[in-house]
Parts: structure tokens; sequence; C-alpha cells
């Protein structure tokens, strides 16, 4: 009986490798194959010095939303106009809440379905602190042998400049879109997008449902991918919701000589600590399961076979994703505190401590599901309210299978031949949650060059991008209106 027990086990364990090794070996390749485009020819250089130009116009946003640099952003318009004199000649260019600009480039087949391509001018301010840290001054747009440098050369005018010079090109060989494209560059992107959300309603009142939106977003990731050795467009298809809450501790206060058990800034940080041990659940699914899909095939024998099993191995990398935040961030809804303000003077003791906590919400979770959860783990004593000017719900996913998605494909294989492409869940926020009404193909990426070193110049020190990949930048564009706009 043991024999037959142990030889039984056996092939219960055959059968279960050989299934996990079949479901390996049936993922298929979901890359696009294409002819690499051999007839545009983009001056890398000469596009580099415009966008450098562009970077010189400090067109900041600032948090207290009351100061608009009008000189800088009314300059970065003139200098448009000037630097691309055919799409200024050829496409209506209208200003929307303030100095959002929406360019409108009438196709000749008005009954197709337009295109919608976004971008933003506004960019951060320097950190107080660390402008000598600069390897150039952050508003100076130096071109040397290699990069760009500026503020806004990621994030993000090399979108809206890479665009234009992209459109400026076509035209100068004499294209005319079959269908209508719109340009929609918001202003005000880094503190809410206001200027995005006047030009979606305009859109709107104009009847207009693109085909398909494109903001930034994803990037080609090097080496940011384990197992991936090749570079990857990201693709972004899904947008995390945005949700930052105000929890507040009241206490009696009095002389620190005497303290309470239990202050406000004690009680408040016990709170926050009791949020960073109890996360909300991880959830491999949607985008985020949907990226390991299509990169699956592209890797080596061994992270194949974990993601071709999903069903069996996604609780693993779930936990495993706890210990990378990047990963955290792909698989639950995330916790970040980021204000705490308590106290005036070291032997007071605060009436009041507040700390604000911003939660990058994961499909299928919520606002309110959100504050609930919050308030059952804080429990009692803390004051929990919604507060700032991002909040947003996750978006919907956009359909993979569509041809849109397809046709952003086939345009990076023609442009950067090799270049695998993924969909991706994006954390972070762009001006596309306010368009979300006029299209249900909404997908977010800038094909920039990203390894781990060029992660922490998004909002930070020595913002930059390549003069070659720039060219790239332009040659994507430049071809997604070839292809897309047909």
């Amino acid at each position: 009986m043991k024999r037959i027990l142990a030889v039984a086990a056996g092939l219960v364990l055959f059968l279960f490798l050989a299934s996990l090794l079949l479901r390996m070996i049936l993922v298929k390749s979901h890359q696009v194959q294409a002819e690499p485009v051999t007839d545009l020819k983009v001056d890398a250089r000469g596009a580099a010095e415009h966008l450098a130009g562009a970077l010189r116009f400090p067109t900041i946003s600032h948090e207290n939303r009351q100061t608009v640099e009008a000189a800088a952003f009314q300059g970065l318009h003139q200098y448009l106009a000037q630097t691309f004199p055919r799409v200024h000649a050829t496409l209506a260019r209208e200003t929307v809440g303030g100095y959002s600009l929406l360019y409108t480039w009438k196709g000749r087949k008005p009954e197709l379905p337009p295109i919608l391509l976004l971008s933003h001018q506004d960019v951060v301010p320097v950190e107080p602190g660390t402008e000598k840290s600069w390897t150039h001054p952050a508003f100076s747009g130096v071109v040397d042998g290699t990069w760009v440098w500026g503020r806004g050369a990621l994030d993000d005018k090399v979108g809206m400049m890479a665009i234009l010079e992209a459109a400026e090109m076509l035209l100068g060989r004499g294209f005319q879109p079959d269908r209508t494209v719109y340009f929609a560059f918001g202003h005000d992107e880094e503190v809410g997008g206001q200027g995005a959300a006047a030009m979606a309603a305009l859109l709107e009142r104009r009847g207009v449902r693109p085909a398909f939106i494109l903001d930034e977003g994803g990037a080609i990731v090097e080496g940011l991918v384990p197992g991936v050795t090749r570079s990857a467009a990201m693709v972004g298809t899904a947008e995390k919701g945005v949700l930052s809450v105000e929890l507040v501790a009241d206490s009696d206060g009095g002389h620190s000589s005497m303290p309470l058990q239990h202050g406000a800034i004690g009680t408040l940080a016990a709170a926050i600590e009791r949020l960073e041990n109890h996360q909300m659940p991880a959830r491999l699914a949607g985008a985020a399961r949907r990226t390991y899909q299509y990169l699956a095939p592209e890797m080596p024998f061994g992270s194949r076979l974990v993601l071709a099993n999903l069903w069996l191995f996604a609780p693993l990398l779930e936990r495993q994703a706890a210990s990378d935040p990047a990963a955290n961030a792909r698989v639950r809804t995330t916790t970040a505190p980021t204000i705490f303000q308590g106290g005036v003077k070291e032997n007071v003791l605060p009436h009041e401590a507040r700390a604000v906590v911003n939660f990058r919400i994961l499909q299928g979770d919520t606002i309110a599901s959100v504050l609930h959860h919050v308030r059952e783990t804080v429990g009692p004593g803390i004051r929990v309210n919604a507060t700032g000017g991002f909040n947003s719900q996750p978006s919907p996913e956009s359909d993979v299978s569509a041809p849109e998605f397809s046709l952003i494909q086939r345009t990076l294989a023609q442009v950067i031949p090799g270049v695998i492409v993924a969909p991706n869940l994006l954390a972070g926020a762009t001006d596309t949650r306010h368009y979300l009404r006029l299209s249900p193909n909404v997908y977010r990426f800038l094909p920039v060059r990203m390894k781990a070193e060029d992660l922490k110049r998004l909002h930070g020190t020595n913002e930059r991008v390549g003069i070659e990949n720039y060219g790239e930048v332009v040659r994507f564009y430049a071809q997604l209106l070839r292809n897309g706009s047909v």
C-alpha cells in the first residue's frame, strides 16, 4: 500500500510539474513585428536646442496655486510660435483656463474619430538648498554633447516640445492627417490640472470623442525590470487613484514638566505607526498582472516559469513585493505619511497635532474604502478627513486588445526596433484623469529612456534627457501621427 501511495504521489507531482512547464511553453509573445521606419530623419541636435530654449522659461507651478508665473508662460507661448512657424500657421491655437494651450489640426475626414495628445507646460520648483547640486542651473537649458539639462527635460516639456517638433516636421513634408488631431498642453498639471480640466470640458461640450488619448506616464526602462535584459516600453493602461487624508489628535496641552500619559503628538504618532504596520492588502490584478503576462515570454526560464503560472505564484509575488517600494506600489494601495505638524515650543504640550497621509489607490479600492480602512485602523480619538486638491478615484483600465494599443506597439516597433512593449499600472497621477469621459482608450507613455539612476531626477536634481533619445521621442510622435491619423 505504501508503495502504491508513493507511486501515486510521484505521479501527481509529475503531472503538477508538467502542468507548470506546459503553461510556460504555451505562453506566446505579445510583441508586434514591424519594419523599421527609414524615411523619418530627425535633426536631434537642432530639436534638442529647441527643447533647451523652452526649458529656460521658469513656468513653475506653486503649491499655493495663487502665484502664477505669468511672464514665463507668456514668454513660452511666444517662443513656441516663433520656433514652430508651420504649426502656428496651420493649426488653430486656443488659450484655455488661463495659460493652457489647445491646438486643433483639422483632418480631411472629419467623420473619423480624432486623436488627442497631451502634455504639460508647467514644472515643479527647485527644492531650496539644492541649487548648487545641479550640474547646470535648473533653468539654464544647457545642451552639451550628450544631454539637454534643465527642469522639464523629463517632466514634461519634453513631451510638449517633441509633439510640436514632430508636427512641424510632418508639415514641412506636406503631410495632412485624415482625422483631426488635438494637442492639449496644460499649465498646472503639477498642482491638480485645472487647465486640463477646462480643456477636457471644452472638448466634451464640442462633442469631441477621441479614438485614443496619449499622455505622459510610462517610459522606456532599462535594467529596472528583473529578468528583462532588453529595453522595455511600459505603456500605462491604468492609473492609480489619489487620496490625501488629514489626521488630527487633540489633548489638553499644558507644561512639559507635567506631561500627559498620551499627548497629542504621541497619540498621532501611534496612529500613523498603526497605518504603516497595517496596510491595505496586496492584490496582483488588472494592469499590473497584465504587465507580467506581457513580459513573461521575453524572460529567461526561471522567471518565465513563475510568471506563466500566476495562478500559483501570485501570492508569493505579492508577499515579496512588500520589501520593494516599486513592486509594492504595483500590488496594493500604498500608505505614505507626508506631513506631521505639532507643537510650537520645546516646553509646551500642544493642544493639537496634525498629519497628512497620502494614499495611491489600487484599482478595486475606492476613496470611500480607503477612508474606512483609515478610521478602522487608527481607532477612536483621531479625527479623519479627506484633504487636498488632487484626490481622484482609480482610472478604468484601457483594453490592451484594442487596435489603439496595437497602434502604439507597432509605432514603437517601427521607431525603436527590439524594444519590448508591455501594459503598465501608473502609480503617479497625470492630466488624463480629467479626460476619462472622452474615450475608453487612454494611454500614458513617453519614450524617454530611464535607468535606476534617472528615477531620482524626476522632480529632483539634475533633470536631463539624452539628445539622441530626444530624437527618438520626436520620431515616435511623428510616426504615431502618420500611423494613427489616417
